[in-house]
């Protein structure tokens, strides 16, 4: 028998969230779609929750989030924020996440960089890209404003610290 599921509150935790896209499909490789996707994510900072970490893939996502409230309310946010935007915006009907999500509640600094590379290299494991930094799609391309690790998970002062910049993404590498 599976456990009841303990909604976590204004706990102050971090967490790393991935959800699926309904049957796996690809639907974030249409650019409007993976755009109108970061204007939904953006657009709750700060508010619902604080934003670490991301990878949009194809076909799904992976966060690193502190929720403001409840981690259920944030994700909420995000994936029916984003389901009613494409139904307003572009028009489409379509079924498009996977009903629920996967949490897991980062433990430490040490747990917390374990997931930050996952997300980080997603998009090489899957041939998208050859360097993390390349995907942009992620936090790891350049550009990227995210808010900072929480203190509690920061690591040891003689570990190296991780910085992003402060560019806006979806730039051009040409311009």
């Amino acid at each position: 028998m599976k456990p009841t599921r303990e909604h976590a509150t204004n706990n102050a935790q971090t967490y790393f969230v991935t959800s699926d896209t309904w049957e796996r499909r690809a639907l974030f490789l249409n650019e409007a779609w993976a755009r109108l996707f970061f204007k939904t994510l953006l657009s709750h900072r700060g508010d619902a929750y604080l934003l670490h970490e991301f990878v949009l893939m194809p076909d799904h996502f992976h966060l690193l989030i502190t929720p403001t409230s409840a981690l259920e309310h944030a994700v909420q946010l995000v994936k029916g924020g984003f389901s009613f935007r494409v139904k307003k915006e572009l028009g489409s009907n379509a079924e498009i996440w996977q009903r629920g999500f996967a949490d897991h509640r980062i433990r430490d600094s040490e747990d917390y960089h374990k997931h930050m590379h996952y997300i980080h290299l997603n998009p090489v494991k899957e041939h998208l890209c050859i360097s993390p930094a390349e995907y942009r799609f992620s936090s790891s391309y350049p550009g990227w404003k995210l808010d900072p690790i929480p203190q509690w998970l920061k690591p040891p002062m003689n570990e190296a610290a991780c910085g992003t910049a402060e560019a806006v993404p979806f730039q051009s590498k040409n311009t």
